[in-house]
């Protein structure tokens, strides 16, 4: 005779039905101490981000009970920030590994949707011209809108026919094209470009080539370096500087850029999921863009609310590939032009 088997629910034996939330650990039980070095961020930035995220994460589930939006957000950011699920995390917070990985994939889906509120262009020429004005004080270049570079970040193997993705160096990665200000803010990121493609091609098919040559700022440009071509919105360094006015261009050029440098050390030191130092990100590209993203959006928040950011050297070995590339002037004239006329106005 056949002996039935109860499969038991031992969420539903412990809990009961309903949509119950776990409450196994407190934001107030712990100091901030504890959450900066855990969870990489302090009391009330957390709480902060439950605020803002809160509604996107207590969405109905089909599960006997859901994890509250605190327990998801503390689970991404201990992801987000030392690059692992590691099981000391997750039973601070009393769950699963299986569970911090959904968790991570709810906030990163809420952070993404989010993104636009957190990452743009300003638009009022006030803030437009505080923009100029800060990266002037920097170096002395005059006209900044802000400074774009790319970053490589690696990702597992999509599958072994695919090779779009493997860089110059051998290696799977996402090709991540940012814009930042004097403080580091981002401005913009595009976060899914593979791995193969050279900096001049991504900016070339970017949204951000679009945004500024149909839509934006006329009266400015961006500040990229060699990998890119001269145009009227982006100033790039002069190859063979000649006269002192070109040797001053290009160290101004070269001080200003450095931000960008320095925000892409900050971002890989604070999120550590991202430095390489735990392996590569175990997600398929797109999730890993939108993940990269993520920490993108949590940068500019973390900035928003005065926190200083992390001055220690990213431990990780994901660098940028060097380009290799033939140094061509652009063939655009007035490109050219507006160069020329910025060395002669400001640096003669």
């Amino acid at each position: 005779m056949a002996v039935p088997i109860a499969v038991l629910d031992c969420d539903l034996l412990l809990y009961g039905r309903g949509h119950r939330t776990l409450d196994r650990f407190k934001l107030e039980d712990v100091t901030d101490e504890y959450l900066v070095s855990t969870y990489g961020f302090p009391r009330q930035f957390i709480y902060y981000l439950v605020d803002l995220l809160g509604a996107s994460l207590s969405r109905p589930t089909q599960r006997s009970r859901a994890i509250s939006p605190e327990t998801q957000i503390l689970a991404a950011l201990g992801f987000y920030t030392s690059g692992s699920f590691q099981t000391r995390m997750g039973d601070a917070i009393g769950i699963s590994q299986a569970s911090m990985s959904r968790c991570v994939a709810n906030v990163t889906e809420a952070l993404v949707e989010r993104a636009s509120q957190f990452i743009h262009f300003p638009e009022d020429e006030a803030t437009v011209q505080s923009l100029k004005d800060d990266f002037y004080g920097l170096a002395g270049m005059p006209g900044v809108l802000g400074v774009v570079d790319c970053t490589h970040v690696a990702i597992k193997a999509p599958n072994a026919e695919d090779l779009s993705y493997v860089n110059r160096k051998g290696l799977h990665s996402l090709n991540c094209l940012m814009v930042c200000d004097a403080r580091g803010v981002l401005l913009s990121a595009e976060t899914h470009w593979p791995g193969s493609l050279p900096d001049c091609t991504v900016l070339q098919q970017a949204a951000l080539t679009s945004q500024f040559e149909t839509e934006l700022h006329k009266d400015g440009w961006l500040l990229g370096d060699s990998s890119f071509f001269l145009r009227t919105w982006l100033m790039t360094p002069l190859h063979i500087p000649e006269t002192p006015a070109e040797y001053r261009y290009n160290m101004a050029h070269s001080a200003t850029h450095n931000v960008i440098e320095r925000t892409f050390r900050t971002i890989r030191s604070r999120f550590r999921c991202l430095d390489g130092s735990k392996g590569t990100l175990q997600y398929s590209p797109e999730k890993s863009s939108h993940i990269i993203l993520a920490c993108c959006v949590l940068h500019n928040i973390s900035l928003e609310h005065g926190l200083d950011v992390w001055s220690s050297p990213a431990t990780g070995h994901m660098e940028q590939p060097e380009e290799e590339y033939e140094q061509m002037e652009s063939m655009d004239s007035e490109a050219c032009r507006i160069r020329q006329e910025l060395l002669l106005t400001h640096f003669s």
